[in-house]
């Protein structure tokens, strides 16, 4: 086909340089040929180029594609990232359950009987504001739920639910158990009153709120020898000191103990020293 366009405008070239020569002999057949492939191979050119166009249009609907599934992908791997969290999470608490069951079963001391942590982790499910870990054998207390601000009465709503968890510790399999009743504060200095005039530090605050909540249960059928609490004021914060954060800091925390645990001051639990 290019060699025919070549011929073609070879003739058209001839006619061109015999007419200015003064000759005007060409061929009309000829000529009326080369111009009809000169307009197809034109018609052909435009084609070829709407078909580059419409390859350039595909090319980009393909990068297109590769950038959704690209993205696709970086979704999926970190949901996979989530899924292995929550693998890693399901395997820890097994481990807890394992190390419980084996603790009843005479295998291994100080972890929370496997009774006693399924009956305070489905109290913590009914109540938001209490969160329990039975890993770690601790039960915390939305400090919002038990106390108003700079107070250490405790508030009524919060009655019901300390009395289910006395309850939980009059069971035969509880009876041995133990539990530190620990209260903190934020960093925030008491500044108010009346406050200021029955509380002059966050240590008196933090320890009267302890010592509500021990004669709460103490009242609830909770034995005093098995309390005992501690105030550590807003010098174990566990978020930020500013702003939502603070009042995360403000917390009372009850740690559940089998008898074999050692305390400091618990005579019982330390013969060596006493």
């Amino acid at each position: 086909m290019r060699a025919g366009f070549t011929a073609c405008c070879g003739l058209l070239l001839l006619s061109a340089g015999l007419c200015a020569t003064g000759c005007s002999w060409v061929p009309k057949n000829d000529l009326t040929s080369c111009e009809t492939q000169a307009r197809s191979f034109a018609e052909q050119n435009r084609a070829l180029l709407a078909e580059l166009e419409n390859s350039k249009t595909h090319l980009r609907h393909m990068e297109d594609r590769v950038r959704r599934a690209e993205e696709d992908l970086a979704l999926l791997d970190e949901e996979s990232s989530e899924d292995r969290q929550k693998v890693v999470n399901y395997e820890r608490e097994r481990k807890v359950l394992h190390r419980q069951i084996g603790g009843l079963a005479g295998e291994g001391v100080g972890r929370v009987p496997l009774g006693v942590s399924a009956r305070l982790a489905e109290l913590a499910r009914r109540n938001p504001s209490l969160r329990y870990d039975a890993e770690a054998g601790v039960a915390k207390f939305d400090q919002d739920v038990l106390f108003a601000t700079a107070d250490a009465t405790l508030a009524t709503d919060a009655e019901a639910l300390l009395r289910e968890f006395a309850a939980v510790f009059q069971a035969e399999d509880a009876r041995d158990l133990k539990i530190m009743i620990v209260g903190h504060t934020d960093d925030l200095a008491i500044s108010k009153k009346p406050a200021r005039n029955r509380f002059r530090t966050n240590w008196e605050l933090s320890t009267a709120r302890a010592l509500s909540v021990a004669e709460f249960l103490r009242r609830a059928g909770l034995p005093e020898d098995r309390m005992g609490i501690a105030g550590f004021a807003g010098n174990q914060p566990v978020a930020p000191n500013e702003g939502q954060n603070r009042a995360r800091n403000r917390r009372v925390e009850i740690f559940v103990m089998p008898p074999e645990t050692p305390v400091v001051g618990w005579t019982e639990s330390m013969t060596d020293l006493y």
